[in-house]
């Protein structure tokens, strides 16, 4: 049987998602604590990959087990075993084929920027000091939805079969002192979002015009693309399927 994983991390203390080498990673800790209270070898596949020190608010996994389990009880047994900055939210029966990554039909993430300082958001969000038009990145968001190839974002040397992305949503909004930004698209290339952010960014400052914005785009080169902003302040927030 195949059990789908709804779950949260904060991602400052973990080397990302995926299982690596002499690091810890999120993957890692969750096959570890399944395995023992459920005493079998599981293996959790993820529902996409995020980098060194981004956050899940929601995330997906699954496995296979020919246990029948006792959900609330094994739910509350992993919070129970876990580290404080990981939490299980729900585990769900699925159908034998169910894949938690290739049937997720929409992804989204957001950026959080704090504009006042705040002891409390240190690791949670960006802190940036410089007046932002965020009026004119919003224009610029609006422009992603124009386009599909976006290799200029692309972290170079990825294997991919294709840099085409369908957008669905891209905005900025203020409130409380943060500036979050909102995007969602059907999939996602490595290092996508922060290195759009940091292009907006430089739209905000007014480094670039609306015209430059997409001439990189145009461009397909990584090169003429903004800076990567800080991982801890990207959140992957939902991830969404047909059959949940």
């Amino acid at each position: 049987m195949r059990y789908f994983i709804q779950f949260a991390y904060n991602g400052t203390h973990y080397h990302g998602w995926q299982i690596q080498p002499n690091a810890s990673s999120v993957q890692e800790t969750l096959n570890k604590a399944f395995s023992v209270l459920l005493n079998e070898t599981i293996s959790i596949m993820g529902a996409g990959r995020t980098d060194t020190g981004v956050h899940a608010s929601e995330m997906y996994g699954h496995f296979d087990t020919e246990k029948t389990l006792d959900i609330p009880v094994l739910v509350y047994k992993l919070n129970s075993y876990l580290p404080k900055d990981i939490a299980i939210f729900d585990i769900i029966l699925v159908h034998d084929d169910a894949h938690c990554r290739f049937d997720a039909t929409k992804r989204t993430y957001e950026y959080h920027i704090n504009t006042v300082k705040n002891p409390f958001l240190q690791e949670l969000s960006w802190y940036v000091t410089q007046k932002l038009d965020v009026g004119l990145m919003n224009d610029a968001a609006q422009l992603l939805l124009k386009h599909t190839d976006f290799q200029c974002f692309s972290k170079v040397n990825t294997d991919v079969n294709t840099f085409d992305c369908t957008i669905f949503e891209a905005f900025w909004k203020q409130e409380n002192g943060k500036l979050i930004f909102t995007i969602s698209a059907n999939r996602f290339l490595r290092n996508m979002v922060r290195s759009i952010v940091g292009t907006l960014i430089n739209i905000g400052l007014h480094k670039i015009t609306l015209a430059d914005f997409e001439n990189i785009i145009a461009s397909k080169n990584r090169e003429k693309a903004g800076f990567s902003v800080p991982a801890h302040g990207l959140y992957l927030t939902n991830i969404y399927y047909d059959y949940i």
